[in-house]
């Protein structure tokens, strides 16, 4: 305990800097996955992204952080062990923090999307590894989240190729397109919103004094989702949906409407995302602040100030205005072509599985939900429609992204070590 009692103000200065670090690696890269479908499909611009996910990012990270931030922080390693070692712990996760945020910089300076999720992880695991063997590691919490990134994407996929191929056959596939446009968007919106609402009633605002039970929940969502639905009903009969002559006419038109409805399942994805992937970098800075106030009294969960969540989600807006745009550029069009209609399934899909990962406590890859809602969407127009090179790239970086993360990770704790 020398150390942390010698150098306490230091390891938390530390620990905040280096926690700003890697959420604004998040922001960089995982936020401009995010939205980058949208970007891609001409839904919005760069600068609407950056704007939209600025804003609700940050409340993702805020009103419904806390969940997924304990289980990284905490399910990780096993606290009995490594309780003896307070002092290895903290360096561990600062290496962690700073060598998975390094990682993310690189990566994202050649705009190339990978998974925070297993960025901090594999950083973890480095440390782990060398700082006390493989065995205070948690390998059953570890099988659990790498079964995760199976299932995401898969889960994903599944629910944007269902999603997708109802919009086909209820509105692409309409006698008049536009007129089914007018018809069923609402209800998507309204499924959109009813999402985002449970997971911020149910999980999020306890963060803020707010409990509320199941049921309350569940009334008030249905209820903010039909007011939406309602608002997006008003809005369509304020676009020109007339039937032009040619079919194509009318294809313009619905996408047109499906631009409009893009914008607010961009902004769920954002909320989604800020929800679940700020326990990529708030995680351990949790950890080193638990274990700084109380280091004889490691535990497997570490309590998340409402600051800590607040420095997380300002260092992933930040990520995201200052570099996102690389990321952005090279995941917008290239696995497949996208429109807003194809945008809107991908992006809708994607946010579900991340907000009931949320939900759960699973910490799951947006980069990989995301590939796999346009994977979803590329099927549904047969394999022809995807870049199979482009897939292998990506497939190819989230494999090396744990080992390189954890690299990385070792080369900084054998800095701090030394030199604190």
């Amino acid at each position: 305990m020398s150390l942390i009692a010698q150098h306490t103000e230091l390891l938390l200065i530390l620990a905040c800097v280096f926690g700003f670090f890697m959420a604004w690696g998040i922001g960089a890269n995982d936020v401009a996955n995010a939205m980058g479908t949208s970007v891609g499909s001409g839904a919005i611009t760069i600068w609407q992204a950056v704007i939209i996910a600025g804003i609700f990012e940050f409340l993702g990270a805020w009103l419904a952080g806390g969940e997924v931030t304990q289980t990284i922080s905490g399910g990780l390693i096993k606290p009995e062990v490594v309780a003896a070692q307070p002092d290895l712990l903290v360096i561990g996760m600062l290496s962690a923090l700073v060598g998975a945020g390094t990682f993310l910089l690189v990566m994202s300076t050649f705009g190339m999307p990978v998974s925070t999720g297993q960025s901090i992880i594999g950083g973890i695991l480095g440390f782990a590894l060398v700082a006390f063997g493989a065995g205070p590691i948690n390998w059953g919490e570890i099988l659990s989240i790498v079964m995760s990134w199976i299932a995401s994407p898969i889960i994903a996929g599944g629910l944007a190729f269902l999603l997708f191929e109802s919009i086909r056959r209820l509105v692409l596939e309409n006698p008049d397109p536009a007129a089914g446009a007018r018809r069923y968007i609402p209800g998507y919106v309204f499924l959109a919103a009813l999402v985002i609402c449970l997971v911020t009633l149910i999980k999020g605002l306890s963060h803020i004094g707010l409990n509320l039970s199941l049921g309350t929940s569940i009334a008030i969502s249905i209820g903010i989702g039909l007011a939406v639905a309602a608002g997006a009903a008003l809005i369509l009969k304020r676009v020109d949906l007339t039937p032009e002559a040619r079919a194509s006419d009318k294809f313009r038109n619905v996408e047109r409407v499906f631009g409009y409805a893009q914008i607010f399942t961009a902004a769920t994805m954002a909320f989604a995302h800020g929800s679940n992937d700020v326990a990529n970098a708030v995680g351990p800075l949790a950890a080193i602040i638990n274990t700084l106030a109380h280091p004889g009294e490691i535990s497997g969960q570490s309590e998340v100030a409402g600051w800590v969540l607040v420095l997380g989600g300002a260092g992933i807006v930040f990520g995201l205005a200052t570099y996102g745009h690389r990321v952005i550029k090279t995941i917008g069009g290239r696995i497949t072509e996208l429109t807003p209609t194809r945008g809107f399934s991908a992006e809708l899909s994607a946010a579900s599985t991340v907000v009931l990962a949320t939900w759960f406590g699973i910490p799951v890859s947006t980069t990989q939900t995301l590939v796999g809602g346009v994977l979803g969407v590329g099927l549904a127009r047969g394999m022809r429609a995807l870049d199979l090179s482009v897939l292998g790239g990506v497939f190819a970086g989230w494999i090396l992204t744990l080992p390189g993360a954890a690299l990385f990770s070792i080369v900084f704790y054998y800095l701090l070590h030394a030199l604190l």
